[in-house]
């Protein structure tokens, strides 16, 4: 599918959507970003596309909360017309090495029934179009990689197996209509309290021994979004860190 003239809501906004926004707005796509708390970054990514002769929206919203759901996406399809990228990016990454039910109801929350709640949504719509809509979820490549591998991480590590699940299930339910699949980031962006030692050893671990860059995963959303017969597949970007 060519991205010229459609319309993508996108969640999570900030740092690697920033890049993936102005991606896809250099192909002539018009967006609708979604944030709860990084109204700048969307705002950002919202004026960026404009300068580029796009149209361009932010609406704020609760991605774990089904009415705000529910209310962000009538309000991406009454000002834009269509809808027919969703980019669930959105994602909480904690570490809870004693988690209590808080910590597992929040995680689970944020990072799969967002991706079911904004699917659930915008599927209606997307079957309108009738041009083959996509779906892209955010996953991990530890799930992907059938490994746990770091302790502390339980809510999270079944979170993002979960999108893993809800990737493929989407993908049956909704075919042919819509294609959903998944990108499952590895070392991609350095975190900013990273110290020498753990950036060494993060590097030691990955092949490519470097770190990805946001560019990475713009275009590989762009390549499925690009592609007409893939779905119910999650590709890996994190530079052969699985092969260790």
């Amino acid at each position: 599918m060519d991205p010229k003239g459609k319309v993508a809501l996108l969640t999570g906004g900030a740092r690697i959507g920033l890049v993936v926004a102005d991606a896809l707005a250099a192909r002539g796509c018009d967006l609708a970003l979604i944030y709860r708390t990084s109204r700048e970054a969307a705002e950002a990514s919202a004026n960026a596309a404009i300068t580029k002769g796009g149209r361009a929206i932010t609406i704020r919203a609760d991605a774990m909360d089904e009415d705000q759901v529910a209310h962000a996406v009538k309000e991406a399809h009454r000002a834009l017309g269509r809808i027919d990228i969703l980019l669930n990016m959105a994602s909480i990454y904690v570490h809870t090495p004693d988690p209590n039910e808080a910590d597992w109801s929040e995680t689970i929350d944020a990072n799969a029934r967002s991706v079911f709640l904004f699917s659930t949504y915008v599927a209606p719509i997307m079957k309108q179009g009738g041009d083959g809509a996509r779906i892209i979820n955010f996953a991990d490549w530890l799930p992907v990689s059938g490994r746990p591998r770091y302790r502390g991480f339980v809510p999270y590590y079944a979170s993002k197996a979960a999108v893993l699940a809800l990737t493929e299930s989407l993908a049956l339910e909704l075919a042919p209509a819509v294609l959903v699949n998944a990108v499952a980031p590895g070392p991609i962006l350095a975190p900013p309290d990273l110290t020498p030692e753990e950036d060494a050893e993060t590097m030691n671990a990955t092949p490519l021994r470097r770190w990805g860059g946001a560019g990475e995963i713009a275009k590989t959303v762009l390549f499925l979004i690009d592609s007409d017969f893939i779905t119910g597949e999650c590709i890996r970007v994190d530079g052969g860190r699985h092969l260790y």
